[in-house]
């Protein structure tokens, strides 16, 4: 079984530290997305596990085999990078089978890798072209292909979709999701976009500061953040959160008004609070207990509109409607089953 194992994972640079601890497990055949803000911890993280760079302290342990001091070529893994990594004065065949020559498999099983994977990835038309020749999403292509040939245990994915076109980053991250599946071979990917994490993780890690903040499945992270940096990170667009004080069995916010929460408090009235909201549980209508909200910008997107605004009490607040929607202002009522509460002065989920 190819599992992943990490056990307090410590990194410092000097005198400062970007990894404060980090334990994850990786069960066989999963895809876990690692994603956070730049400078959080998380390609760091992963070059760790490639072997890249060692850790401060902490064990790497790859299909039950402790790697923590090993070499790069003895962790059995592949890695796919951010720039591709390909050989410019190479064919496309030459940089895919360039491993598999290093390590001194025959000529016959090397050509049978490569035509299998190329076959995977419809790339068997380019295989005597070179790198120069082809466009950013064959070149991803080929640098997938040339992990596929080496049949590692673990593979490793550095945000290799930032720097193809938007709409050619959703095409590839169908094409690896549905690859990954079909090979079934355990996969940590790394991204800033939360998006791509939401849509190809099996299991999310939001990294925060060199922590992880919440490890879970990506709806299960969406409907119930840990904290309110992972509320804010995950979700386009973001939550909002307003400041409130507990009232009884509701949250009072600066202008007056009481919004009725889902579920007891776990804090007495008075405790300074923070309401956490996504913009499309924000609902137009003027019924009682309305926030109007000042129009300062509408976002057409064909089956919705995204409008950003300004409450009562000058907060800036998000909202997503169906349709379409002209206007300055826009009263809102909150969805008060989807209300997320945290405490004001830790940002923990009540």
């Amino acid at each position: 079984m190819a599992t992943l194992s990490l056990r307090g994972i410590r990194k410092s640079f000097g005198t400062t530290q970007v990894l404060h601890g980090v334990d994850l497990d990786v069960a066989d055949g999963e895809l876990v997305v690692i994603v956070g803000a730049s400078g959080c911890g998380k390609s760091t993280l992963l070059r760790i596990v490639a072997g890249l760079e060692s850790a401060t302290s902490g064990e790497v342990v790859i299909a039950g085999r402790d790697v923590t001091g090993l070499e790069p070529a003895d962790r059995d893994i592949a890695m796919v990078f951010q720039n591709y990594a390909l050989y410019p004065h190479m064919t496309v065949f030459s940089n895919m089978a360039y491993g598999l020559r290093i390590r001194g498999l025959p000529k016959a099983e090397i050509e049978r890798r490569v035509r299998d994977a190329a076959g995977i990835l419809g790339i068997e038309p380019l295989l005597d072209r070179k790198p120069k020749q082809l466009s950013g999403g064959q070149r991803q292509r080929v640098a997938m292909g040339r992990a596929i040939v080496r049949e590692p245990a673990l593979f490793l994915f550095d945000e290799p979709l930032s720097n193809l076109d938007a709409r050619l980053r959703v095409q590839m991250r169908a094409e690896i999701r549905r690859l990954q599946r079909r090979l079934g071979v355990t996969s940590l990917f790394v991204t800033h976009d939360q998006v791509e994490a939401m849509t190809l993780g099996d299991r999310l890690v939001v990294m925060n500061a060199g922590r992880a903040a919440q490890v879970g499945r990506p709806m299960e992270i969406f409907s119930r953040p840990a904290d309110i940096y992972v509320a804010g990170f995950i979700g386009s667009p973001s939550m909002n959160f307003l400041p409130a004080t507990l009232d009884g069995a509701g949250a009072r916010l600066a202008s007056g008004l009481l919004v009725a929460l889902p579920e007891p408090p776990a804090a007495p009235s008075g405790t300074a609070v923070t309401l956490g909201i996504r913009p499309e549980h924000l609902l137009p209508g003027e019924a009682e207990g309305a926030l109007p909200l000042a129009v300062e910008l509408i976002e057409p997107l064909g089956s919705e509109t995204v409008i950003h605004g300004r409450s009562p009490d000058g907060l800036p607040i998000t909202a997503r409607l169906p349709g379409s929607f002209t206007g300055s202002t826009l009263p809102v009522r909150i969805a008060t089953e989807a209300v997320h509460l945290f405490a004001a002065e830790t940002g923990a989920r009540l």
